[in-house]
Formats: structure tokens, C-alpha cells, sequence
């Protein structure tokens, strides 16, 4: 037990540990690892990847997402969004979706770390921070995968897109849209100018 000890010293509440992580502490991390899950000190997240919960008054605080993401992909080099952020554009979307996409270098497929569904999609380019015109565009892109009407959806973008500085769309249309997309976004911006 002394051993284990050891390794629970080292542990942070509210980090994410992969199990090298564990490993330079232990030497029989998988043994220890699953004694510290066992004893509620750690969660499992997914194989390999562990949670150190904090404590609060109202129990264990969840894992960070970003912090789940990071040490999944062991880079901070994604963006991580959510169809749901397309209904702060004002364009009559209304769907609520139990998914998270991580827009990635590395990863594709779709992954369950720690409860939560996660979309991992490999893309060559995508912006550090959300913008309305990268969602506008993302919302283009993903149209056909979501519960939404695509006539009424096309129309209201066709409208907000005339609102957006015509520059910065132009930019996320040519950097970050599909085929069909850019398409969409280079009549639109003929048509307003």
C-alpha cells in the first residue's frame, strides 16, 4: 500500500491523467490505477485516461472538457464547438444535440470520454477561437447532418450573412467551407455587393 500512497501524492484534483502520466509514479500502474477507480479516488474516463475529481459542497465536480480533450489528442491544437452554438446566430435554429465536435489534426471517429460524446473530425484548418462568421460557415458545412429545415436555414443565412463584415465571411468561406459552401457564400456576397 505504500506504493499506492505514493502515487496518490502525486495526484491533483481537477487534472486529467493519461496512464504514462501514472506510470513515471508507479510501477505497476494498471494494478494501482484501477485500485485508485476502485477506491473512488480516480474516474475512468476512457482506456488510459483518468480524472481526478475536485470536491465540492455538492460533490465531485466533473472533468473540464478542454482539459479531457487536450490530454485525449496530448496536443492543445483543436477547437471543440457544438451544433447548439449555431442557435446563437439568430437564424431560427432550435435543436438541441447531446454532441460535441473537436475539430482536430489528429483524431477522427466518434469517442465516449467520460460519459460525454464527443465527435473527433480531422480538418487541415480551423480558427483558435469561434467566431459568428466560422459558425456560419460550420453551419453550411454540417447543414445535411442536422434536424433543421434546409430551405429555411439557407434563407435566414442568405440574411445574416448580409450583416456580417463581408470580408471576414469571404475569409472563413474560402478557409474553412466545403465545396458547396464557399459555393453558397460567393453568391451571396455577389449579390450584397
Amino acid at each position: 500500500m505504500k506504493r499506492l500512497d505514493q502515487l496518490k501524492k502525486q495526484l491533483r484534483p481537477g487534472r486529467v491523467y493519461r496512464r504514462v502520466d501514472l506510470a513515471q509514479w508507479s510501477k505497476s500502474v494498471d494494478r494501482h490505477a484501477r485500485e485508485l477507480v476502485d477506491q473512488g479516488v480516480l474516474q475512468k474516463l476512457q482506456n488510459g485516461l483518468y480524472y481526478y475529481p475536485k470536491a465540492s459542497v455538492f460533490g465531485p465536480v466533473p472533468a473540464d472538457e478542454h482539459e479531457v480533450v487536450r490530454s485525449f489528442l496530448k496536443e492543445d491544437d483543436f477547437l471543440l464547438t457544438s451544433p447548439n452554438a449555431y442557435n446563437t446566430l439568430g437564424l431560427g435554429t432550435t435543436q438541441l444535440y447531446n454532441t460535441r465536435f473537436v475539430y482536430n489534426h489528429k483524431r477522427h471517429g466518434r469517442f465516449t470520454l467520460g460519459g460525454m460524446p464527443y465527435e473527433f473530425r480531422r480538418k487541415p484548418r480551423f480558427p483558435r477561437q469561434l467566431t459568428e462568421e466560422f459558425l456560419l460557415v460550420d453551419l453550411l458545412n454540417n447543414l445535411p447532418e442536422l434536424a433543421e429545415d434546409p430551405t429555411a436555414v439557407r434563407e435566414s443565412a442568405r440574411a445574416k450573412a448580409k450583416e456580417l463584415d463581408a470580408a471576414k465571411l469571404q475569409r472563413a468561406s474560402r478557409n474553412y467551407g466545403k465545396v458547396a459552401t464557399r459555393k453558397f457564400f460567393d453568391q451571396v456576397l455577389t449579390d450584397a455587393g
